[in-house]
């Protein structure tokens, strides 16, 4: 099979999957007051390596582990810290098992009810400075967030993952140490910016760590330091189009744009008003038509959008 690098060089788009977290919780998995959808992988595998599965079904070719809450800065916080090696082991572990089986039941489909599924997967691994509950980064300091980070890429990387994506980057300082950590496994890093447009007209990252940082100045300062794509994700749908012209000022390599839709309650997703399918298809390939390469959903989106998305596609 090519390497993620190997196809992010081909001129047709990349077809990401969508939310994780919030699929589990829609499917009825209990989520954790601080470490969110992390501990699933251990009360409900079952679960999340059914929404890998169903996610490949539909056509996704990237599917991201439940890690996004599963590194040592959030399990800190969750009292689960000794946990930390076996949850993203397990985690990593099931979207491997998922994409194994999607193999094994596309190779053997005589009926065509796999037909959609793509001949190639890829898994990344999730990696996100963000703890408390979802929240600030607390009282962390450089380095511990920097120890944080690079545990949980070689844990990941170890596990036998792809590539790494590092998601709800919405700083400089600490995204840079967290972009460190991960290119130092020598696995191709993709990052993912969240930003939010504010009263001025003007979109920034969020939600804000010590200070507001333009989406732009962000954008490229931490994309100096390295790493392969640069998206918009967890951002409303209804900025990512004016997101992605930003970026494109700032970072001249590959683009992305995985939306959320609905809104957070911690710990509980809020799916009001989510976008409906053709409605995601129509504005997904609009993003794919400014250049995105990479196009898919964060919370709120699920396995209806990523169907959609795959039968235009």
């Amino acid at each position: 099979m090519k390497s993620i690098s190997e196809r992010l060089k081909e001129s047709r788009p990349i077809l990401l999957d969508g939310a994780t977290g919030t699929e589990l919780e829609r499917r009825g998995v209990s989520m954790n007051s601080v470490a969110w959808s992390g501990l699933a992988v251990a009360t409900d595998p079952d679960v999340v390596r059914q929404v890998h599965l169903d996610y490949i079904r539909a056509g996704a070719e990237v599917i991201i582990t439940n890690t996004f809450a599963t590194g040592r800065n959030m399990l800190r916080l969750a009292g689960e810290e000794a946990r930390t090696t076996e949850l993203n082991r397990q985690a990593a572990r099931l979207a491997l098992r998922a994409r194994e089986e999607a193999g094994e039941a596309k190779s053997g489909d005589r009926d065509g009810s796999w037909r959609s599924a793509p001949d190639s997967v890829w898994v990344a691994g999730s990696i996100s400075p963000t703890s408390g509950g979802l929240g600030d980064v607390g009282e962390r300091t450089l380095p511990q967030l920097q120890a944080d980070s690079a545990e949980q890429a070689e844990l990941l990387a170890e596990s036998g993952v792809d590539f790494l994506v590092l998601e709800m980057m919405r700083d400089i300082e600490y995204s840079c140490a967290s972009l460190e950590a991960a290119l130092a496994t020598g696995l191709p890093v993709w990052v993912g910016f969240s930003c939010k447009r504010e009263e001025d007209g003007k979109l920034y990252l969020t939600p804000t760590v010590r200070e507001e940082i333009p989406l732009a100045a962000g954008v490229g300062a931490v994309m100096a330091e390295g790493g392969s794509l640069a998206a918009v994700m967890h951002s409303d749908v209804d900025v990512t189009g004016a997101a992605l012209d930003e970026i494109g000022t700032v970072w001249e390599g590959p683009t992305g744009a995985y939306p959320e839709s609905g809104y957070f309650v911690k710990p509980n997703w809020q799916f009001v008003d989510i976008i409906p399918p053709e409605e995601f298809v129509d504005r997904a390939l609009a993003w794919i038509g400014q250049g995105a390469k990479l196009v898919g959903g964060c919370c709120g989106i699920g396995p209806s959008h990523i169907r959609a998305l795959a039968e235009r596609m």
